[in-house]
């Protein structure tokens, strides 16, 4: 793994996808996928002109068979006609006969490890004798030999995409629908790529759940090391979502990894028109690339810190609502009255002080702190290159909130070089992150935020987070952001979790329209995870730990789902919101708004 406190990208092989170069030596790119039907030329192509025209490096579209796969290479045709040059990548699922005709017209295929070869899964569980697993194996091996013949005649590249929600069977079986389980799915293929000596390959790791992405994506970087391979990544987390809820997923996953120096093309998965995506990560590319020559940030990571899993860090409990196994907290600053919506703060900060309603607690910096072992709380800012020895004096001491902050263009590995140090040195105070921006624009603010704290909060540092905006036009949106990155990552639930996909060619209906209904019947039921899928492709999977799910079927015909198993088939679209609306309120899941 790279250094955990410096940034440095991760160095790699070169990738070609039409000219478009990708791996460590290069800028990282941005894309998106159409959401047109590929059997419609003229549309597909003014959409990859709309993703292009605003900075989109490579676009993808779906490919469902081999009609579809050939009209990506007409499209293609066309644009180069238009004078435009952007790449285009065919999406491959079940089907290797489209993506052999897509390697030869396209500029990047990319194929699913979990439905290539195998069937499409069932979530049933089965057995394998080692033989039998390996014969398994050398069936991979067969139907991958002579696509990627074709890829080489053709100079296509190629993208090994697995996806959480499309494990196959086979591998769930021996390996469970985990993050090891998706590292070996893709593994499995890079093999044979390697044997064959064809090295113009792009990985993928995705899921809708972030601590999974981010785990598989460290892990496969791992196995690669091991078997010294050194292949581009592509980013993303799948299904992230609408509105600032996919923009704050997207930055917590993506930005955690690209603080680590990983990430060589990323796209912001969002349930909305594809060229909107584009704005958004070419934000997350700037901000953290941005921290390139920062100044050196020198720390030990504490023994036994695993890279690959990081646990919570172990901090003592203060006041009975922050560190130790409670729920990360949150401080805003403002007054207690300016917060009126449902979601608020536990601490407020104003005029010096900490409150939390009943109790007000002075914030001393760590320079002018004297321990008072009568107080209830004492809350000390502590700066993250603080000399060591100061941090001395908040050894032991069981009343102490620390505030974290850092002035380093690299924050989260200032950050997390001064919370290393904290445990080297035996401190267990709980820690509130804070993290401040001068930011007015919302995607901004959500970018930089998500990726900061979502970073910290992932690799266990953070008994609380302090997001400020103090230029930003609503403390109590910015309350709100802090919310949706706990949430994000895991920590804290405040509001339904909703798991939509971003729509493709092969959606079955009008998904934007269709998460805003889904949205305004059940956004109440704050206990519940709820998934909204275009598609079969990866909708029951990737929902897998959603509590209900709403996936297309057929064209205007919806199937509904509670968990893994598929309850109603083929309900009539006009009807399916009041169908799961029923179908929540069969299970004892419902409440009235």
């Amino acid at each position: 793994m790279n250094d955990i406190f410096n940034y440095h990208r991760r160095a790699t092989v070169d990738v070609n996808v039409g000219g478009v170069m990708l791996g460590g030596k290069h800028s990282v790119k941005v894309q998106s996928m159409t959401n047109t039907n590929t059997d419609d030329i003229e549309a597909s192509v003014a959409q990859c002109r709309r993703i292009a025209d605003c900075g989109g490096d490579i676009v993808r579209l779906t490919a469902q068979g081999v009609k579809e796969a050939e009209n990506i290479g007409r499209i293609r045709t066309a644009l180069r006609e238009q004078g435009c040059n952007v790449p285009l990548v065919a999406d491959i699922h079940f089907n290797p006969k489209a993506a052999f005709a897509a390697a030869a017209v396209t500029d990047k295929v990319r194929i699913n490890p979990g439905n290539f070869v195998d069937p499409a899964r069932t979530f049933k569980s089965l057995t394998y004798t080692d033989e039998e697993y390996e014969a398994e194996l050398k069936r991979i091996h067969d139907a991958l030999v002579p696509f990627i013949d074709i890829c080489r005649e053709h100079h296509t590249a190629v993208r090994l995409g697995v996806n959480h929600g499309s494990l196959s069977d086979r591998i769930m079986s021996r390996y469970g629908n985990t993050a090891a389980g998706m590292v070996e799915s893709v593994m499995e293929f890079l093999r044979v790529f390697v044997e064959q000596k064809f090295y113009d390959v792009v990985i993928s790791m995705k899921a809708s759940n972030v601590v999974v992405m981010v785990e598989a994506v460290r892990r496969v970087v791992a196995a690669m090391d091991a078997e010294d391979m050194h292949f581009p990544l592509h980013l993303g987390v799948t299904e992230a979502g609408f509105g600032e809820d996919g923009r704050i997923k997207s930055a917590v996953g993506i930005g955690c990894l690209m603080s680590e120096g990983l990430g060589d093309t990323i796209r912001v998965s969002l349930s909305e028109d594809p060229e909107v995506e584009v704005p958004v990560a070419q934000k997350l590319v700037q901000y953290i690339t941005s921290r390139a020559g920062h100044a050196p940030i020198e720390a030990v990571p504490y023994e036994g810190y695993d890279a690959l899993l990081p646990v919570r860090r172990k901090s003592l409990t203060v006041l009975d609502k922050i560190g130790g196994k409670k729920v990360p907290a949150l401080v805003a600053s403002c007054s207690l009255g300016d917060i009126t919506g449902k979601l608020k703060p536990d601490f407020y900060f104003a005029d010096g002080a900490i409150t939390d309603g009943t109790h007000t607690y002075p914030l001393v910096a760590l320079a002018d702190f004297t321990p008072d072992a009568t107080a209830a709380a004492q809350w000390v800012e502590v700066k993250a290159d603080v000399a060591k020895e100061q941090l001395l004096a908040l050894k032991g001491l069981a009343n102490v909130v620390v505030v974290a902050t850092a002035a380093n263009q690299n924050v989260t590995g200032s950050l997390q070089a001064l919370l290393h140090t904290m445990v080297n040195m035996g401190v267990d105070c709980p820690v509130v992150v804070r993290v401040n921006y001068p930011d007015t624009d919302t995607e901004w603010l959500q970018v930089k935020a998500g990726a900061d704290l979502g970073t910290i909060l992932l690799n266990g540092f953070a008994d609380g987070v302090w997001l400020e905006a103090p230029n930003y036009e609503s403390q109590q949106k910015v309350v709100e952001y802090a919310f949706a990155i706990l949430q994000a990552a895991r920590l804290r639930m405040s509001k339904t979790e909703f798991i939509s996909c971003p729509s493709c060619g092969r959606t079955m209906f009008d998904l934007q329209t269709t998460v805003q209904q889904v949205k305004a019947a059940t956004s109440h039921l704050t206990h519940l995870k709820i998934g909204v899928m275009g598609c079969v492709v990866n909708g029951p999977g990737e929902m897998a730990d959603a509590d209900y799910g709403y996936v297309g079927a057929a064209r205007h015909s919806i199937s509904l789902y509670k968990g893994k198993e598929c309850i109603e088939r083929n309900v009539p679209e006009t009807e399916a919101i009041p169908h799961l609306v029923a179908l929540i309120k069969a299970n004892g899941d419902w409440v009235d708004p």
